[in-house]
């Protein structure tokens, strides 16, 4: 992966969780729901603070292909906090985005290398952001998150070493479960 640091542009309350997650997170709560794809410039801002801008161009066809991506995701994440695992349907979304690319290994002069090949270039993103999500359930299924607050959609991966991590950010939702907490002890 390239450097990741955040666009200054990004809107988006919670930056820098794994790739596949950050995807996801481009939906975040508001009403309407906010929707950075859904800007003339969101997908090149979500290119840019996931460190793809270089690798990925934003064109239409490639944020299409990163919509299908974040619904698969979407449909996953949904069946693991439900199920503990992403069914049927959901598997099949992922492994739709996932057979848009390969990963090609082979020995290089420094050792070990892994290549990416994608079917056309607008795949890049979308195929990484799935592959990523792999990677995340062999680490740890459980620890791939929804936010406890009851008003936030967004995810995160839980790396505490206690794995009992419950918001996305303690600094908003932590602090806002809290207020309400000391609300209705006042309030009794």
């Amino acid at each position: 992966m390239t450097d990741r640091n955040a666009d200054p542009r990004d809107p988006r309350p919670l930056l820098g969780e794994p790739l596949s997650l950050d995807l996801l997170n481009t939906r975040w709560s508001g009403t309407p729901v906010n929707d950075l794809l859904d800007e003339p410039d969101g997908y090149g801002i979500w290119l840019s603070s996931a460190g793809l801008a270089g690798r990925c161009g934003p064109q239409d066809s490639a944020r299409a292909a990163v919509r299908e991506a974040r619904e698969a995701l979407a449909a996953a994440v949904r069946d693991l906090d439900a199920h503990g695992a992403p069914g049927p349907a959901a598997a099949a979304a992922l492994n739709e985005v996932l057979r848009h690319g390969r990963l090609r290994r082979e020995l290089g002069p420094q050792g070990p290398a892994a290549q990416v090949e994608v079917d056309g270039p607008e795949w890049l993103a979308a195929w990484l952001a799935v592959d990523d999500f792999l990677d995340l359930l062999g680490q740890g299924a459980h620890r791939i998150k929804k936010c406890a607050h009851e008003s936030c959609i967004l995810h995160f991966f839980d790396t505490s070493q206690n794995g009992r991590r419950r918001w996305c950010s303690m600094a908003v939702c932590g602090n806002r479960a809290k207020a309400a907490r000391h609300y209705e002890k006042a309030k009794a």
